[in-house]
Formats: structure tokens, C-alpha cells, sequence
């Protein structure tokens, strides 16, 4: 039975971890451009869902959906995909392979069909899967988040306990790179509960990655605001070779930042960039026009912070997309006010703002930005 992983640009990761999980069960994943025979995979969000839903819906083989959006979406998903795995791939993804394999009807849990669903009944347990094997990805150091941001789907796909991967696997995995970068919601929350930072921990892992280009708190990662202090950019300034810290402000506002339960402050966000300033660090500061709570003075209040970052900075900005599963799923972005409009364009043409406020897409279709490292 061969068994095939449709080729999505924003998948690579996910493919790079679920080809190890099914090499430990001794399956392996063809990589192609279009369905094939006899099983194809696919990982989809909530934005490039629609330009794949024919495509499956036409496909003369068994087809498998899984990622965000059919996790969030699972009940619409089966309707044209034959199998829907929901939530965390690495142990589900295989036993449904074997369960096809063997004709059984069983249905693993995690798994949704036409006509059944089995809900997840466990978490992915890190250590027993390595990030990555034969096909190379960034490797992910945690998962999970506690904080529960109304726009993130994070949380709600992996849990708001943080998991983390233990230092010798990672030490391991990563002995393939010259040049490390790692996946996690949080850097500086590595070996911790994301709220109390354990930064000995993150000394630890980075020691032990020594004789390596290390990037830490920048892309394909990032860190919060309030995690970042004069001990824990030392530690980035000793260890890791990044000169840009990449962090989540979302808006200027407090009363917004309040409604996303985000967890900090406008003023946390203003304390970090003061710290990356004063360590010779530039800041990376992602920011979110047009969210449902934003009145039109919030919004040109993010702007206002936005060009106090850029005095030393750069922002990052998106214009708000609502996504299936989260708090703010089915809520309506606002408008970008005009004159917010013709700010971010002149951030924009001076080399200070990068993101895609104009088009929300771009964000999930582009490879991420090489201004991160």
C-alpha cells in the first residue's frame, strides 16, 4: 500500500515530524504534487482549506485530512476527505494507516470518518518522537501554551499545558544543522509552565548546543513580552548567534490586550523594547490591525506604538482573520482605517514593517520572513 504526503509549502514541518512518526511504525510517506493511489495526506489551515477542498473531494484514492483547520472543523472536513484526524498526528496518523491497512472499521481516536468520529483521548507524549528523521524540518522544542489569546488556535490544538522535548533528544536531533532554529509557542518558556520562565533550564539546552549557530526567540519561533529581561537576553547575547528578538505585542491597547487575554501589557511590550535597545538587540514586534474589540482610536493607538518600536525596531503586522476553534471564530475583522492605511504604507517603504495587512493570506502561503534571524 503506498501511502503519499500532498506537498503544501506552510506543511513542511508537520510533514518533517509525521514522516518520523510513521518511520517508527515502519511506514513511509511519499511526498507528491497531486493525489495519488493508493492513501494521500494532507495538512490543511484555515485559509488554504478551500484552494485544497475539490482536490480531495475529487481524489481517486483514500484521502486524509489533518492540521488546524480540519481539527477545528472535523464534522465539515469529512464531508469530502474519508478520514479527518483531529488534534496531534504522530500516534494517530499511523494507527489509522494500520487500521486501513488491515480493513479493519475500528476507528482509532482522534480520527472522523463519514459516518463515525472517535475523539482524541490523549496528548503526544514529546521524547517518544523525535522532531524529525529522513525529511529535515525545524525542530520543536515544546508545545502547548497556557495562555489562551482569542485568536489562537494554538491552545486549542495542543493543549494550554506546555510539553517539552528533553535536552539530549534535542542535542541529537539537532548534531544534522550548522545553523539551529527551533519550533515553540515560547523560547524562554522551554522546561517550564510558560508563566514561571525557567531560564536555568534554558541555559542548559542552549549549553548543550554548543560548536552550533544557535537562533532563539526568533522565526520560525518567537517569545512574549513579559518574558524578556536583562538575564534572559544576557543568555540570548552568550549563546545564540540571532541579534533580533522576535515578540507579540497585538495591540497598543490595554483594554484590547485585556478582551484577547493575552496575558501582558501595552507597557510589557514598550519594558522589552527598552531592554532589546539597551542589549543592542532589535526588536521584531507582531501587531494585529482591524480585531473585533479595536475602536478606531485602539487602532491608531497600536499604530502610535508601532512607530515608537521602529525608532529601534521592526513590526510585523497582520490584519485580523478569524479562525475555526478559537474564541473570536465567527466574529467579523474591522475595517483598517485609512490614515492607519497610509502609516503602515510608509513603514513599509522605509524598510520597518513587514506582515501582510492588505492581504490576510499571504501570511499562511509565503515561506516566513528572512528578516527574523
Amino acid at each position: 500500500m503506498k501511502i503519499n504526503w500532498r506537498s503544501i509549502p506552510w506543511a513542511k514541518n508537520s510533514f518533517a515530524a509525521l514522516n518520523a512518526a510513521c518511520e517508527l511504525s515502519g511506514i513511509t510517506l511519499n511526498e507528491v504534487d497531486a493525489p495519488e493511489d493508493d492513501i494521500t495526506c494532507y495538512s490543511l489551515n484555515s485559509v488554504n482549506e478551500p484552494h485544497f477542498r475539490d482536490e480531495i473531494s475529487d481524489a481517486e484514492c483514500i484521502t486524509i485530512a489533518g492540521g488546524p483547520h480540519p481539527t477545528a472543523c472535523w464534522e465539515e472536513v469529512r464531508q469530502y476527505a474519508d478520514y479527518v484526524v483531529i488534534g496531534e498526528g504522530e500516534y494517530t496518523l499511523p494507527a489509522l494507516l494500520r487500521m486501513i491497512e488491515s480493513g479493519s472499521q475500528t476507528l482509532p481516536a482522534g480520527v472522523a470518518s463519514k459516518k463515525q468520529v472517535v475523539m482524541p483521548n490523549h496528548c503526544v507524549l514529546l521524547p517518544s518522537y523525535p522532531p524529525f528523521t529522513s525529511v529535515k524540518g525545524y525542530t520543536e522544542i515544546s508545545r502547548g501554551c497556557p495562555f489562551g489569546c482569542g485568536y489562537c488556535q494554538t491552545p486549542r490544538l495542543f493543549g494550554r499545558h506546555m510539553r517539552h522535548r528533553r535536552i539530549d533528544d534535542i542535542e541529537r536531533a539537532t548534531r544534522v544543522f550548522r545553523d539551529v532554529r527551533f519550533v515553540t509557542p515560547n523560547a524562554l518558556g522551554y522546561g517550564s509552565d510558560g508563566i514561571h520562565i525557567r531560564l536555568d533550564k534554558v541555559e542548559k539546552l542552549l549549553k548543550s548546543l554548543t560548536g552550533r549557530r544557535i537562533f532563539f526567540g526568533t522565526f520560525p519561533s518567537e517569545v512574549r513580552p513579559e518574558c524578556i529581561s536583562d538575564a534572559s537576553l544576557h543568555l540570548i547575547e552568550s549563546y545564540c548567534a540571532n541579534r533580533k528578538v522576535h515578540f507579540g505585542a497585538q495591540s497598543g491597547s490595554n483594554h484590547v490586550l485585556q478582551m484577547l487575554r493575552r496575558g501582558h501589557t501595552a507597557e510589557d511590550v514598550m519594558k522589552a523594547y527598552d531592554l532589546c535597545r539597551d542589549h543592542g538587540m532589535t526588536p521584531v514586534v507582531d501587531y494585529i490591525v482591524g480585531l473585533p474589540y479595536e475602536s478606531d482610536d485602539e487602532q491608531r493607538l497600536s499604530v502610535t506604538q508601532m512607530k515608537e518600536i521602529t525608532r529601534h525596531g521592526i513590526v510585523h503586522v497582520h490584519h485580523f482573520t478569524p479562525l475555526p476553534g478559537t474564541p473570536l471564530a465567527g466574529t467579523s475583522a474591522r475595517t483598517i482605517l485609512p490614515d492607519v492605511q497610509r502609516e503602515l504604507g510608509r513603514l513599509a517603504q522605509s524598510g520597518k514593517a513587514t506582515g501582510s495587512w492588505i492581504d490576510a493570506e499571504a501570511r499562511f502561503f509565503k515561506d516566513n520572513e528572512d528578516q527574523l534571524s
